[in-house]
């Protein structure tokens, strides 16, 4: 393929993230790239994609800068661009973990467990794996064996786990996010909080599914991804649908946003049912007038009535 996705991060510090996110910008449009980056005084964390020359284009000059000289990318093929546009934005903290008492991972985390090691962890009795990302994406895929936490976003994972204490004070623990960045603080908080044996993938899912040796096995479905894709596959071996039609179960990886721009929810659909609830997440969120279905696909009036009306009278015969 002529394109491919990098996905990166690095804890560095960054002196004035206003002015290098101005300047980094700059360098990006300059390569045709696109994608999101965030700048802070803690260090870097970007997704981006372009073609082949530009992509090695941006790591060569990354990797240059005396700042950025250990960054781990994480690359993925692709058709085209994953992103619409490209954005640089400076912020206070890389993930939004939201602490008081913020963590350096730079002086404190989890010990690292490469992929071979963390399969291990994944099979030994004694050991909890917990999913530091939201429950949308451990819906879609997750690691055999791992705990879900209840949590829409990631800033709520720390009360959860504090909810949560018993059943895991005790533990050899082990946790993993997507490339790894939510892992190097959640992992350093846990240990700050008292948890003696803790763990984390190193270089997130993205990194072991691309292991030569363990090739995404005891991974179940696919891998949620903050980009035009919205999922990708993990595992190489056994490869198992995991995820649930939100209006019959039946096995799904479609995710969707629900139409109505009041509710925004994520869920998994199918094509079928997806043009049957005009792209929403209920027959309420069907009705709403802003409904971006009916503007996406230009249905008129009377289109947009035919069919809510099949849907209200396919719903009262159900009941």
């Amino acid at each position: 393929m002529d394109y491919r996705v990098l996905l990166y991060y690095n804890y560095t510090e960054i002196t004035d993230p206003e002015a290098f996110a101005a300047e980094h910008l700059a360098f990006c449009k300059s390569l045709d790239l696109k994608g999101r980056i965030l700048v802070a005084n803690e260090g870097i964390n970007g997704t981006l994609s372009g073609t082949l020359e530009a992509t090695d284009a941006y790591m060569e000059m990354m990797l240059a800068d005396e700042r950025f000289k250990d960054t781990y990318f994480k690359m993925d093929e692709s058709e085209g661009h994953a992103f619409k546009k490209m954005f640089v934005r400076p912020r206070h903290e890389l993930v939004a973990l939201n602490l008081e008492d913020d963590i350096n991972p730079l002086e404190l985390t989890g010990k690292y467990l490469e992929p071979q090691a963390f399969k291990a962890a994944l099979l030994a009795e004694d050991t909890v794996v917990i999913d530091a990302r939201n429950d949308y994406e451990y819906d879609l895929g997750h690691f055999r064996g791992a705990v879900r936490p209840d949590i829409r976003n990631f800033r709520e994972l720390p009360q959860w786990i504090r909810d949560n204490k018993e059943k895991f004070m005790d533990k050899k623990v082990v946790t993993y996010c997507t490339g790894g960045i939510r892992c190097e603080k959640f992992s350093g908080w846990m240990v700050r909080e008292g948890y003696q044996d803790v763990a984390q993938l190193h270089g997130g899912i993205t990194a072991y599914g691309k292991d030569p040796e363990v090739q995404g096995e005891l991974w179940d479905g696919k891998m949620y991804v903050f980009d035009e894709r919205i999922s990708v596959d993990i595992n190489q071996v056994d490869k198992k649908v995991i995820g649930k039609e939100w209006f019959d179960g039946t096995p799904c990886e479609r995710y969707i946003n629900c139409s109505n721009p009041f509710c925004n929810k994520q869920i998994l659909v199918s094509e079928s049912n997806e043009e049957k609830y005009l792209g929403a997440c209920s027959y309420d969120c069907a009705t709403n007038e802003k409904n971006r279905y009916v503007v996406k696909h230009q249905l008129t009036e009377v289109e947009r009535i035919e069919k809510l009306t099949a849907l209200r009278e396919e719903l009262a015969l159900a009941k």
